[in-house]
């Protein structure tokens, strides 16, 4: 009786401990095809990668995709706070191929960046976003309905609706077809640009399907994925998951 008296005790002062413990190891260690999200206080985005939020966060690599060699790496962070997330890309790169200047143009026909939110998998609406090494962006909403999609512009695209984005370039100017050793992008999506997309914004334990991409031209046409497409960008049963801290 005494020992049974005492498990119970036992049971009842050091579980939740133990929960506690799980649920940590958890949050350590997300599921296959995820990343967690940390949490951030708003700053400012330069286009370099220089503000001190960014050394809380690990780089991803971004992996080449399909037939072909690239010798370049490519890697991204990400990070969010009460207002928006935050990504930041590491292109390696011989030269800039973009002559595009203008915003809502064809960027990805020339050197880009990509990345594809979508927070609510009931229903296959997503959001793209588009950023040139030459600072100009294509930010669309996209419904895909079994493979048939296209895009939309945002409306009253101004104020807290816009986003803050920048570039630089390393080892040359930022310019159209200038010699370089790499490039950098850096942007912020506000979630008012989001709405009215479900799970925005997000809070912790959030989970947002998501994929970022990158496409290169100075041999032919490099994709690169953080996860595995096997056609197009567009393949959201592929993308992987946010969780958010």
């Amino acid at each position: 009786m005494k020992r049974k008296l005492f498990f119970t005790l036992f049971l009842i002062c050091f579980l939740p401990a133990f929960r506690n413990v799980t649920i940590s190891v958890q949050a350590a260690n997300p599921e296959p095809g995820s990343i967690t999200v940390k949490k951030s206080t708003d700053f400012k985005v330069t286009g370099d990668g220089t503000a001190e939020n960014w050394k809380s966060t690990e780089w991803l690599n971004i992996v080449k995709q399909g037939a072909g060699s690239s010798p370049y790496q490519t890697k991204v962070k990400v990070l969010y706070s009460e207002k928006g997330i935050y990504f930041l890309f590491d292109c390696e790169d011989k030269k800039l191929t973009s002559t595009l200047k203008a915003d809502f143009l064809n960027l990805f026909v020339e050197d880009v960046v990509e990345v594809f939110l979508w927070p609510d998998e009931s229903f296959p609406v997503y959001f793209e976003y588009e950023l040139s090494p030459l600072n100009y962006e294509l930010p669309i909403i996209i419904p895909n309905y079994k493979g048939t999609f296209y895009g939309w512009q945002p409306w009253h695209y101004e104020g807290e609706r816009r986003t803050s984005h920048e570039t630089s370039a390393r080892g040359g100017k930022k310019e159209s077809g200038s010699a370089v050793t790499g490039w950098m992008a850096e942007f912020f999506i506000p979630y008012k640009l989001l709405v009215p997309l479900n799970q925005v914004p997000p809070v912790a334990g959030t989970k947002w399907r998501a994929n970022m991409y990158r496409i290169d031209y100075d041999n032919g046409t490099a994709l690169f994925a953080w996860q595995k497409i096997t056609k197009s960008f567009h393949e959201y049963n592929n993308f992987g998951t946010f969780i958010f801290e």
